[in-house]
Order: C-alpha cells, then structure tokens, then sequence
C-alpha cells in the first residue's frame, strides 16, 4: 500500500470563516439526505454518511441534531445538487459541485467568479471527462491491519487504497473505489465495525498538470474564489 495521489492542497488560502462554511456545507449534505431518505441515520445511508462528515469538521452534536430536525420541517430549504464546469487560468479543468436553492442565481455568480479569475464557465461534460468520478473514504490508520484489509475490500468495489493526511496534517488512510460501488464499500467498512472519517464522492484527475509556482498561484486563487460562494460545496481541479 504507497501514498495516492492527491491534488495540491492550497492551504495559501485559509480563511477565517473555514469553520462556518464546513458547517453550512454540512448543514445542507444533510439537508438533502434527510429530503431524501429520512431523519433516521440507522436507514439512511446518505444521512450516515453527512453524520460522519460532520464529525470530521468536528460540528457540534447538538448542531447536527438541530439540523436534522430542521430538514424533517415542511418549511426546510428544498436543495438541488449541481455540476459546473469550467476552466481556470493556463488550461486547468475545474468541476464545483454545487448545492442550490435557485440554479440561475448560481451559475450567474459562478460565471461571474471564473470571470474575474481569468478563465471561463464551460458547458455540461466539456471538462468531467477529464476525471474519474470515485467514491472516498478516509479511515484513522490507529488500529488497522491495513493490509489484511485491503484484501478485504478488493470484492466490495475497492480500486485504490493508500497513505493520506487530514487537512490538520494527521496520518490517516485513504480508500477510494468506482462511484456506483459506493454503498457496496460503505457497507462492507460497517460490517468491518470501522466508522469512516468522513465519506464522499470525488473528481479525481486522470491526467493531472503541472505548472510553474506562478501559474499555480493563479489557478488556486480562483479555486479559493469559487469555494467561497455560499452555494459551492467542493471544488475539483486537476492541477498537480
């Protein structure tokens, strides 16, 4: 098992509100599981895994009960999940995942945010062939045979398995297999008894590029602005 590849991190860019925005971007992951399937985790795979994603963030428990019960009111926000594409500066392919309220107000403000940055909003599946939509789980290493299961993993979808680090700079290991064996993997990790620091799908770069430091610094400056909207939940790019 070696290191897996991962996108650059541009922690350059932290900002003050990183905490609120996890939390509102968690808020509606559970918002939409809970429209979709329910207020009970215990059957609500989607839900279990916005739980878990929530620990990960560390929101507070009771934050992550009010939200729930907020989402189980007939006067909740009714979200809509949203693929953008486009491009930044110097070629670089982006995907943002959005989670809306009102579609038209998003990709004028997302159009606007690649604008500015130097690139341009590109239509639907002008850039997504460019990755390999996944299914992501990141586990605390403390504890596992990580070889014994990766064995394990290997007939429930299990594609790549590898070292990682969590954005607090913590070992942790990370799994990832095709999108459509996403539940297959998350049940076989409970039937395991391992409880995943968070679980989500992912755009991971077929062919990720390299530029200089000064391009780079561009293309991250845009990314910074796009996750930075209200509606954006995560932003995928292919710069080495």
């Amino acid at each position: 098992m070696g290191r897996i590849f991962e996108t650059r991190k541009h922690t350059m860019f932290a900002r003050w509100d990183r905490m609120s925005k996890q939390f509102a971007r968690i808020g509606k992951e559970i918002t939409m599981a809970v429209k979709s399937g329910g207020p009970n985790p215990e059957a609500n795979p989607a839900l279990r895994r916005a739980v878990q994603n929530a620990r990960a963030v560390n929101m507070p428990k009771d934050k992550v009960e009010s939200a729930i019960k907020k989402a189980s009111g007939q006067d909740a926000a009714v979200y809509e999940e949203v693929l953008y594409e486009g491009y930044a500066p110097h070629g670089i392919a982006v995907v943002v995942e959005a989670a809306t309220d009102n579609p038209a107000r998003t990709v004028a403000s997302l159009r606007t945010h690649f604008n500015k940055g130097g690139g341009n909003l590109a239509t639907n599946g002008s850039v997504t062939f460019l990755f390999q939509r996944m299914g992501a789980f990141r586990l605390d290493p403390k504890g596992l045979d990580q070889e014994a299961l990766e064995l394990e993993l290997i007939d429930f979808g299990l594609e790549e398995m590898g070292e990682s680090i969590g954005e607090k700079g913590e070992p942790q290991v990370l799994v990832r297999c095709a999108f459509a064996e996403f539940g297959n993997l998350q049940k076989a990790l409970e039937d395991h008894g391992i409880d995943p620091v968070s679980a989500e799908s992912v755009f991971v770069p077929s062919s990720p590029i390299e530029l200089p430091e000064a391009q780079a610094t561009e293309v991250l400056r845009l990314i910074d602005r796009l996750e930075q909207d209200d509606d954006v939940q995560r932003v995928f790019h292919n710069l080495a």
